[in-house]
């Protein structure tokens, strides 16, 4: 195992075992995504391709996988949230189109931009637990952009869109599987590991073959969210 060395100022941190690349996001608190931690992710994911990883693990820290977007970046004003809202595209978009398999290990709750990496992943191992997974926008006093709707459709299932969209759903983590936005639960111990292990049954996958594949089944969608994003940010506002 090769071991990054870490700096306080990174929320994410990278290892490689056996292969797979282990992207540790743990911010020391509840794992929002803010304008540094979007940064140090984006900088995690491209350290795992230099690097050769046959595939790449996302985990959070015991109990959060993510909380989200930074509420204090989000109610600085709509500028500074439009900002921020773009550069977290560019972190789900770069999971969603990324050359090789992407694992995660959801540690606990997923809320919201968080719940958005789920949708951006291959697979989803989730814990066991009274954890939250959704995208609550709606009963917030938000609206959810149209990239994360795009991303809900081609992920959630067809039962749950309206439920996890349009009603601000909540899941515990057994009914996000079913929704759709995890793929199997794993004791709260074993939930990294597992992820870990799902990970190395991918690493055989071809890596031309999956650029391909990204393109032909998933291009079409990210062109959509990067050619509209302007307009989609333009409606996006707090509070209304």
């Amino acid at each position: 195992m090769n071991d990054a060395q870490p700096t306080p100022q990174q929320a994410a941190t990278v290892r490689i075992d056996d292969g797979v690349a282990v992207i540790d996001f743990d911010d020391g608190k509840a794992n929002v995504l803010g304008h540094n931690s979007i940064a140090s992710l984006l900088a995690a994911l491209d350290q795992a391709e230099q690097e050769g990883a046959d595939a790449v693990v996302i985990a959070g820290r015991p109990g959060r996988f993510s909380a989200g977007f930074d509420l204090n970046a989000m109610n600085a004003g709509p500028d500074e949230a439009r900002e921020m809202l773009k550069r977290g595209v560019d972190l789900f978009l770069r999971c969603y189109m990324f050359p090789r398999p992407v694992v995660a290990a959801c540690t606990g709750h997923a809320i919201a931009a968080g719940a958005i990496i789920l949708l951006t992943c291959d697979l989803r191992v989730g814990t066991q637990g009274d954890f939250k997974i959704g995208l609550p926008e709606l009963t917030i006093g938000m609206s959810l952009p149209f990239f994360a709707t795009e991303l809900a459709r081609d992920r959630i299932s067809k039962r749950h869109l309206t439920r996890a969209t349009a009603l601000g759903t909540m899941y515990r983590p057994d009914d996000a599987v079913d929704s759709g936005f995890l793929d199997e639960v794993a004791d709260p111990d074993n939930v990294v590991s597992t992820a870990i292990e799902r990970a190395r049954g991918l690493t055989g996958i071809s890596r031309g073959g999956l650029v391909l594949t990204r393109n032909t089944a998933r291009g079409a969608i990210a062109d959509s969210i990067r050619s509209g994003l302007d307009e989609d940010l333009s409606h996006f506002s707090v509070g209304s």
